[in-house]
């Protein structure tokens, strides 16, 4: 690439100090994230004597923002690679991962603090538009997803409205693939999808436009999780949302409507018997698939001496999944609490996201719930074993947890335990089980040890350790075998973060 995010930032940096007007309000904040990870099991248990994999990541990342009367604007530009992953000299044809994380725009419509926007009816109103991340309460169900390099970004539109304490978002996005002359109708294929795939006879066939191909050769999958949400890309065709909150004195209240819409397809394949043939989706059906996420969560706090911090929420879906699959009984709660002592803290929670139970479930429904486009590396272990790229169990998931924390000056540490089960009956349909015969809902015991130290103002330093104790359920569950898998996953990483503030003044 022609530019490095150096070469923006110095740039960017010379134009600021020579153009600042005198009430304007500048920001240039710098990110370099590196990450090197020793990984052994992360979200599935590894296949038996398999060696451990070890890489280094990089996230160099720079968000110019800018403040003047009415209108704030911001730019996130990144780049994410792994170290390796190009030539110490590369050609243009390799190209390059440098993206535009975050480009929006949030514009001042009404305020009543503002004498030149005479206003009585509302107390603040605004509307933010462009590439943004969606971050609400605990990113549980939206997030930026940010322990990805890459992070998690949309294209949308939110109108923001505040009046006497309560703060009221409502947002929508509508996805397309091109602007080409040419195209017409507003059909949607809701992945990156591959330009090329192996056939059954071992040739390679074109992709055409609007075909996700999701076995090949052998049956073998080519995109795996070809449609998802939760820890892929966005997927949706378009979304709509409503998000309410308000504080009453120590107690958060928040309320979310969330309908996402995906397109219809069909079944089909490419190919001739000559060739072989490539299975896959095709996403050229009118209408869409709707589904509605709603719920709300309450947190507070109790008590001086020994405060206590708790948390209760609770989530219901209906409509359709992306799939089709009628939405019956989904379901998301929880709760947990924790307890402050001077620089510790310890608690125990419990949460359950609704899964299909093999003994009720009919044919054309599905009751698993789906968390959206949260951060599920936050909530439900940090080995990413559930609702991330790599699957998760159709029976749901509980996880009981109990969390310690020591929080000082410089040096902050959690340890974290989960029991993950099943929260629905699963059949195990192995060839040799007999019909009908539920499995054991244990999944597995994680463990999970953090320490991150504060270096200086602009740097921290951070590692982890972290122990999954499976079963042969989670095996079965997540990769369909039984005894073929290490029942212990490991993992461990060490971080540096470099966020540098290029217009701060050295006091």
């Amino acid at each position: 690439m022609k530019f490095s995010l150096l070469s923006i930032a110095l740039i960017t940096g010379l134009t600021l100090d020579f153009c600042r007007p005198a009430n304007a309000q500048f920001s240039l904040i710098g990110q370099l994230r590196t990450r090197t990870e020793l990984r052994n099991g992360v979200g599935n248990l590894p296949v038996k004597d398999s060696p451990m994999a070890a890489f280094t990541s990089q996230r160099a990342r720079l968000t110019f923002g800018y403040k003047w009367d009415r209108v704030t604007f911001s730019v996130a530009v990144q780049d994410v690679r792994v170290w390796g992953q190009d030539a110490s000299s590369i050609s243009n044809s390799d190209g390059n991962r440098l993206m535009v994380h975050e480009a929006w725009a949030d514009l001042t419509l009404l305020n009543r603090a503002d004498s030149t926007i005479a206003t009585k009816a509302i107390d603040y109103l605004s509307l933010k538009i462009g590439r943004q991340e969606l971050v609400y309460d605990d990113v549980r169900l939206l997030g930026n997803l940010d322990w990805l390099q890459q992070g998690r970004r949309f294209d949308a539109a939110l109108l923001k409205a505040q009046h006497k304490g309560w703060v009221l978002d409502l947002g929508l996005g509508f996805n397309q693939n091109t602007d080409a002359f040419g195209v017409a109708g507003t059909y949607y294929t809701p992945t990156n999808v591959p330009t090329s795939a192996l056939s059954t006879q071992n040739v390679t066939l074109s992709v055409p436009a609007g075909f996700i191909p999701t076995s090949g050769k052998g049956g073998a999958p080519i995109v795996a999780n070809a449609v998802s949400t939760n820890g892929q890309n966005q997927q949706f065709k378009s979304f709509q949302m409503a998000y309410l909150t308000r504080k009453f004195k120590s107690t958060k209240f928040s309320a979310l409507v969330f309908k996402d819409d995906f397109q219809k397809y069909r079944i089909d394949s490419i190919g001739t018997s000559a060739m072989g043939y490539v299975y896959g989706r095709r996403y050229d059906q009118s209408g869409t698939n709707s589904r509605v996420t709603y719920g709300a969560m309450l947190t507070g706090q109790a008590g001086k001496t020994t405060p206590v911090l708790w948390q209760v929420f609770a989530y219901g879906q209906s409509g359709r999944d992306r799939d089709g699959l009628q939405l019956k009984n989904a379901y998301h709660y929880g709760g947990n609490v924790m307890f402050q002592r001077g620089v510790f803290s310890v608690g125990p929670g419990y949460e359950v996201l609704s899964g299909n139970d093999d003994a009720r479930i009919k044919s054309g429904e599905t009751s698993r719930f789906d968390p959206l486009y949260g951060t599920p590396h936050r909530h439900w272990g940090y080995m990413d074993y559930f609702y991330v790229g790599t699957g998760s169990p159709s029976g749901g998931l509980q996880d009981a947890f109990l969390k310690f924390k020591y929080a000082g000056k410089r040096l902050t540490t959690t340890f974290d335990v989960h029991y993950f089960a099943l929260a629905a009956t699963t059949f195990n349909k192995m060839p040799d089980a007999a019909p009908a015969t539920p499995i054991s809902s244990k999944l597995g015991v994680e463990y999970d040890l953090i320490a991150t130290y504060a270096l200086n103002k602009f740097t921290t330093l951070e590692g982890g350790y972290a122990i999954m104790n499976g079963t042969n359920t989670l095996e079965y569950t997540k990769q369909g075998t039984m005894n073929q898998k290490d029942k212990i996953g490991t993992w461990a990483y060490l971080m540096i973060n470099i966020r540098p503030d290029f217009l701060a003044e050295k006091k």
